[in-house]
């Protein structure tokens, strides 16, 4: 039943890390055109109004959007310096610790993101430029941050059934 759990987180963390790179590919095409465009103000153009605007509400998607995908294929930087002396099933526990601990994270971010959303809903801010309300940012983000925490209860699931598996069964993927 876990294996077939994964299969379906993977596809969708998948999914919205694709979704979170094509953000980013646009991020980079629209601050390219308008640097252009400042660049050949002479000739007529100039920049893309509101471009810091987009910038940082794109990216603050494209961040929860990768994350869950991050957390599921244990992509988070680990230092192995003392843990590689030990075996699979320690190496699993310590994932078990990290793993509920990045779950805390994951809901404490998710949360001060939901009141940060009622926030800006509830007094109407809007964006200097481009005017589009703030709350869109977060609601946004919130998407990839409810994610990210039903990948990491996920992934400690996971870390407990390798550190209670039989040791050649607990396989760590790098």
């Amino acid at each position: 039943m876990r294996h077939s759990i994964e299969r379906v987180l993977e596809r969708l963390a998948a999914a919205l890390a694709i979704a979170g790179g094509a953000v980013l590919v646009a991020l980079t095409a629209t601050t390219v055109i308008s640097i252009s465009g400042r660049a050949l103000n002479w000739a007529g153009l100039g920049p893309i109004p509101g471009d810091y605007e987009l910038v940082e509400a794109g990216t603050a998607f494209a961040i929860f959007a990768f994350l869950p995908w991050c957390q599921l294929r244990r992509g988070h930087v680990t230092v192995d310096l003392f843990l590689a002396r030990f075996g699979p099933r320690a190496n699993a526990a310590v994932d078990v610790v990290s793993n509920l601990l990045m779950t805390a994270v994951c809901a404490l971010i998710c949360w001060r993101l939901w009141l940060g959303l009622l926030d800006k809903k509830a007094y109407g801010e809007t964006t200097f430029i481009l005017q589009f309300p703030l709350w869109w940012p977060y609601a946004a983000a919130m998407a990839g941050a409810v994610f990210a925490i039903i990948v990491s209860a996920y992934t400690v699931w996971r870390s407990l059934d390798e550190t209670l598996a039989r040791p050649s069964a607990a396989p760590r993927q790098e």
